[in-house]
C-alpha cells in the first residue's frame, strides 16, 4: 500500500479505459511521430510501451520502480530506470512522449515536465494525462491519523489547497491553471485539451447495465462545460523550438 501511495497503482488489465485513451494516444501523436522515437515516460508495468511498440521504431520505457521496470521490460520494448526528473537522454531526442498519470507522483512536476520538453525533437509532441482537481473524489486514497486509506475519497479536492495537501500529501492534482503554469516559458504550444471521464470498468464488471449508462453519460458530458468535473487533464502539447 505505500507503494500504491508513492508511485500510484499501474494498470494490470487491459481493458474499454485503457482502449480508450490508446485511441486518443493514436489519434494526436499522427502516424509519422508514432513510427518515429518513442519514449513511454513512467511506463508502469508496460500496458501502453508493449502497445506503442507495434508502431514505434524504437519504442522505449522509463520507469523509476525498478520492480515495474522489471516488469515491463520487453525484447522489443527496453526500459531505463530513472527519474523524470533527470532524463538519460540527449536533447531533441524523441518525436513522441507519453506520460500517462505520472506527473502526479514526482518530487518536482515542473522539473519533469522541464526535462519532457528538453528530450523531444522541435515538431515532437508530449501527450499528458493527470489527474484534474474538479473531479469530485481523489482515486489515490489519503492519509488519515497516520494511515493510508485506499480508495476513491469524495470531496477532497475540493478542499483549499493547504488542506487537501495534508489529507493526500502524496500525489497532486491539478487545474487547467496549474498546468499552464508548468509549461511557462517553455518552447511550446498546446495543440489541444480538454478534461476526460474514466471508464468505469469496474462498476460495469459488477453491474453491466449501470455502468455502461453511467460511462455513455459522463462521457458525454465532455461535449459541454461538465467536462470540468471529469477524471483526467488530457494535454497535447507540441515542441516549438529547440
Amino acid at each position: 500500500m505505500q507503494d500504491v501511495a508513492r508511485l500510484g497503482a499501474p494498470s494490470y488489465v487491459w481493458r474499454g479505459g485503457q482502449a480508450r485513451r490508446f485511441r486518443m494516444i493514436v489519434q494526436w501523436a499522427g502516424f509519422e511521430r508514432l513510427q518515429g522515437r518513442v519514449l513511454d515516460n513512467g511506463c508502469g508495468v508496460g500496458m501502453y510501451l508493449h502497445r506503442l511498440a507495434w508502431w514505434a521504431r524504437p519504442a522505449l520505457g522509463l520507469e523509476y520502480d525498478f520492480d515495474r521496470a522489471r516488469e515491463a521490460l520487453a525484447p522489443f520494448a527496453p526500459v531505463v530506470q530513472a527519474a523524470g526528473e533527470a532524463l538519460p537522454f540527449p536533447a531533441n531526442t524523441f518525436d513522441l512522449i507519453l506520460s500517462h498519470e505520472v506527473i502526479e507522483h514526482v518530487q518536482d512536476d515542473r522539473q519533469a515536465v522541464r526535462e519532457m520538453v528538453r528530450v523531444l525533437r522541435p515538431g515532437g509532441r508530449l501527450l499528458l494525462f493527470c489527474p484534474n482537481r474538479g473531479y469530485p473524489f481523489e482515486t489515490h486514497g489519503i492519509y488519515w491519523r497516520g494511515r493510508y486509506v485506499f480508495g476513491n475519497i469524495p470531496l477532497v479536492n475540493y478542499l483549499p489547497r493547504r488542506w487537501r495537501d495534508r489529507l493526500a500529501p502524496h500525489v497532486r492534482a491539478y487545474t487547467a491553471r496549474d498546468l499552464t503554469r508548468l509549461f511557462d516559458g517553455l518552447p511550446v504550444q498546446v495543440v489541444h485539451r480538454t478534461v476526460i471521464f474514466g471508464g468505469y470498468d469496474n462498476i460495469i464488471a459488477r453491474w453491466p447495465r449501470l455502468g455502461r449508462w453511467l460511462r455513455g453519460l459522463l462521457q458525454g458530458l465532455e461535449g459541454t462545460p461538465l467536462r470540468v468535473l471529469g477524471l483526467s487533464h488530457f494535454w497535447v502539447v507540441e515542441k516549438t523550438g529547440a
